[in-house]
């Protein structure tokens, strides 16, 4: 094991919307402070009463999923939580992920695909 999951990240035009509906269904907080995260228009945070964390992140001309048509598929990508970036980067690359953002060297996360082309970021924890 290199990573603990942190979050799923939820793509979306309206963050807090989003937050909101999942709340409704879920309980919990959302936008608690949590050092992990910063918080902001582009991003929100729903710590569920069970522990789990659902977080949103806008993206512009957001096109939702249509299911199951594959020209619109789902859109979500997981953060997994890292004690060391660079380490995890070499084990992850090892096993057949892809290096998608690097990031400046400043920031405490990286973006990588998986095998089949789906994104996940490793996060410094």
């Amino acid at each position: 094991m290199i990573a603990k999951l942190q979050c799923v990240v939820l793509d979306c035009a309206d963050v807090v919307e989003l937050s909101l509906f999942y709340q409704s269904l879920l309980g919990g907080v959302v936008n608690r402070p949590d050092p992990r995260w910063s918080l902001g228009d582009g991003w929100a945070t729903l710590h569920a009463d069970s522990g789990f964390v659902l977080a949103f992140q806008r993206v512009e001309d957001h096109r939702p999923p249509r299911w199951p048509d594959p020209a619109r598929p789902q859109q979500f990508h997981l953060d997994l939580g890292v004690e060391d970036l660079d380490q995890a980067q070499v084990e992850v690359l090892e096993r057949g992920g892809v290096l998608l953002d690097a990031g400046d060297g400043k920031r405490s996360w990286r973006v990588f695909a998986d095998p089949a082309g789906n994104p996940f970021c490793l996060v410094r924890d």
